[in-house]
């Protein structure tokens, strides 16, 4: 199964029917539990249980159930907030081994924020008002398992993410059945810097250092290959460049997949790449040519594949 998505927004609705919850800087996941096997899978459904053991594990993740079926985000909390960078490392983790020492140093949490099956009834077709009752009713008390709080004012909660530099709001309708795999306006996420996810189809050196990543060149999946949106150098120093590099470099290819000609500026000394890797970047606004505004690297999405976007 796949989870329902929030429609992107600029306004809180107002009213009875809505609540408001605070947006999480994770990964989405469905978290299943069937007897002593718990099973986490991402987005696009692909099984990510290793890379989450303290949520695997019966003592540590969901003790207590032996059928059951959340939706959620995991988050690494930092001095007790969400850190992107943290979630994406531990998302790209295949050897038991190694999430298992960042499971130690890095613990992630899951804010489970809707119920979708329990003692074996589904609930996806109830409200949201009824599947919010069931989920704060059954006892999820773990040290890696959070029900966070929803609230009635949307616009104060925005307000109060901003605040906190937090990333948005998510409001839902009260009313609205589940809808897996749909993106529906019954959800609406309001952030205050937008973030999109984008296929990388070339990467640059730093100047006089051919071996250190610079910035990246990415784009939108087109039919004639990737529609350019810019080139993103910020976020990219340190041990996020050092880390990316290598994958980048497994992608080499001869060619551009660009749909058009970069700007010379752009292309200057770029190594072209087969367009597999989606990456978030984070923004202010698009221009009117479709450029990206003030971008900035935010993580590499394993989670996620091209025909996702």
């Amino acid at each position: 199964m796949r989870p329902m998505l929030a429609t992107p927004g600029d306004t809180v609705p107002v009213g009875e029917d809505w609540q408001h919850e605070v947006k999480w800087d994770g990964m989405r996941v469905l978290v299943q539990v069937d007897g002593d096997r718990v099973r986490v899978t991402s987005r696009t459904e692909r099984d990510v249980t290793v890379a989450f053991p303290e949520l695997a594990r019966r003592s540590s993740g969901l003790p207590g159930h032996d059928d059951l079926l959340l939706d959620g985000e995991v988050v690494v909390l930092t001095n007790g907030a969400p850190s992107f960078a943290g979630i994406a490392e531990r998302f790209n983790v295949t050897k038991p081994a190694d999430a298992e020492r960042l499971a130690a140093t890095a613990p992630v949490t899951l804010m489970a924020f809707d119920l979708l099956r329990v003692s074996g009834h589904e609930t996806l077709t109830q409200p949201l008002r009824v599947r919010r009752q069931l989920l704060e009713a059954t006892d999820l008390a773990s040290p890696s398992v959070h029900v966070p709080a929803v609230f009635d004012d949307g616009q104060l909660l925005l307000s109060a993410t901003a605040e906190q530099q937090l990333e948005g709001i998510v409001s839902k309708r009260l009313s609205s059945p589940y809808r897996p795999g749909t993106r529906s306006p019954d959800w609406r996420k309001i952030v205050h810097r937008r973030t999109s996810s984008y296929v990388v189809g070339g990467w640059r050196p730093e100047t006089d250092r051919a071996g250190v990543l610079g910035s990246l060149l990415i784009g939108t999946p087109s039919e004639g290959g990737l529609r350019y949106v810019g080139r993103i150098g910020s976020g990219l120093a340190g041990a996020s460049g050092a880390t990316l590099l290598p994958r980048l470099q497994a992608l080499e290819a001869p060619t551009s997949p660009f749909d058009t000609r970069l700007p010379a500026a752009d292309a200057r000394g770029a190594h072209w790449l087969r367009p597999e890797l989606v990456v978030d970047i984070e923004y202010h606004t698009v221009t009117s040519d479709g450029r990206l505004r003030q971008p900035s690297w935010r993580g590499a999405r394993s989670d996620l594949t091209p025909e996702d976007l």
